[in-house]
């Protein structure tokens, strides 16, 4: 698989059987203070606590390279650091400006290094992937690539076993490898497939609505995992050919999802919370299930990251 093939529902087959050993099968869960209607798919329990556990381990089992270079906003990078730590892989991740600095911290100690660069995600990328080439590293982005998108679909392959009959699925959307890679698990299923974005953020929206891809400004978001500027080459034909809708959602709209979500005792950051924070704007629609991708909380992170540096003293 080249990284300009569009992933099928071979590769999301392969996909699961390839990655089982390292991933959790997360379960879907109710909250009481929602509809019961409402489902909430727990990938913040997933190893490495977000998603990204599962593209990551596809294209790094796929690959089979001893150095990867990656561009992350944390969780991606944090993937692949636990996946290297465990199979002796060299990793250099580097981070935009505005980084999550407490997930930058459980990157160094988990073992990989790290390489700041000014600008947004847009820069931190076209970064990473001449470093990869000047270093004869594998470049792993943390969406747009076929294995990546194939490992992410495997989310959508157990939402859709384990509820068949669910009327819609809220899929929270940066780079788009998630949102792509559960439209390829509903490919040939009726489920409606909705992408959440931050408003401030709305990439996928806008370049829906034009035909093409858009690159947009670097903005703020709460949702720090979400701040990638356009789609990437991989994830948008996807998208295009399968979403139902995209939904916005106002910083607001996020930290008060992941209060709810806290209060239930979800332990979920705000990039996954935003998933959530769509489908409750939209009550009242069917059966429902939003992916709660993460729970890297900075209390998570930095007891993952004292707990790691304890490992390491003698």
């Amino acid at each position: 698989m080249t990284t300009t093939a569009e992933p099928g529902p071979v590769d999301l087959h392969l996909a699961a059987r390839r990655i089982a050993a390292h991933v959790l099968r997360t379960p879907l869960l109710r909250i009481p203070a929602a509809t019961p209607e409402l489902l909430l798919k727990a990938e913040h329990l997933q190893h490495g606590g977000s998603f990204k556990m599962r593209g990551a381990a596809n294209a790094v089992l796929a690959l089979k390279a001893r150095h990867i270079v990656t561009g992350s906003s944390g969780n991606h990078g944090i993937a692949l650091a636990g996946l290297a730590a465990e199979l002796g892989i060299r990793l250099t991740v580097v981070l935009a400006a505005g980084a999550n600095q407490a997930k930058a911290a459980l990157i160094r100690a988990l073992g990989a290094d790290t390489i700041g660069v000014a600008g947004g995600v847009g820069e931190r990328d076209a970064a990473a992937r001449a470093l990869a080439a000047e270093t004869g590293a594998v470049f792993v982005p943390s969406s747009d690539h076929p294995l990546v998108v194939a490992g992410q679909g495997t989310v959508g392959a157990e939402i859709l076993a384990d509820a068949p009959d669910a009327d819609a699925v809220y899929v929270p959307t940066g780079g788009g490898g998630l949102l792509a890679g559960v439209c390829l698990a509903a490919r040939d299923h009726p489920v409606r497939v909705v992408g959440v974005e931050p408003a401030a953020m709305p990439r996928y929206a806008r370049s829906l609505a034009a035909g093409r891809p858009l690159c947009l400004p670097s903005r703020d978001t709460v949702a720090d995992g979400l701040r990638c500027q356009r789609p990437g080459t991989v994830p948008y034909p996807i998208v295009r050919d399968r979403v139902d809708d995209m939904v916005t959602v106002s910083d607001t709209d996020v930290l008060a999802a992941m209060d709810l979500l806290h209060r239930c005792g979800i332990r979920a950051e705000p990039s996954g919370a935003v998933a959530l924070a769509g489908a409750l704007r939209e009550r009242g629609r069917g059966r429902s299930v939003a992916v709660v991708s993460g729970g890297n909380t900075t209390a998570a992170l930095r007891a993952a990251t004292a707990r790691h540096h304890l490992e390491e003293i003698p």
